[in-house]
């Protein structure tokens, strides 16, 4: 199950990064203006950088064995994936966020729910 977590999550990662770095405008529809400023649009650039790189962590986890630095990585992710679902929850309750929002909150959600649990089920039976 956790290779799964790893290769879904580091395909989404992916997708995002290179929506970021390739597509700022069209990713970011409904979110940034069409006549966006060419510094927000390195920023969102930008932005797509660090997704790639914990797309690649992520797909070369995907058969780590246990151990300090596998721990390491899935709670990064709950970090990660459970910062970026507790905005899209305020956005979506304040009415702030896009529409999709709440289609990108049932998956951030459901990544970081799955990643706690992998680490759950992981240290609960190596520890």
């Amino acid at each position: 199950m956790l290779k799964l977590i790893f290769m879904s999550s580091a395909l989404y990662l992916a997708a995002v990064g290179l929506g970021l770095m390739l597509f700022p405008l069209q990713f970011g529809v409904g979110a940034v203006p069409a006549q966006a400023s060419p510094e927000l649009i390195a920023l969102l650039r930008l932005l797509g950088g660090p997704f790639l790189g914990i797309a690649v962590l992520n797909w070369l986890s995907r058969d780590a064995a246990p151990s300090p630095q596998l721990r390491a990585i899935l709670l990064a992710n709950i970090v990660g994936f459970g910062a970026v679902a507790a905005n899209d929850v305020w956005g979506v309750v304040s009415g702030e966020a896009r529409d999709i929002a709440k289609a990108f909150l049932v998956v951030h959600l459901l990544f970081t729910l799955a990643f706690v649990t992998a680490t759950r089920g992981r240290w609960r039976t190596t520890a």
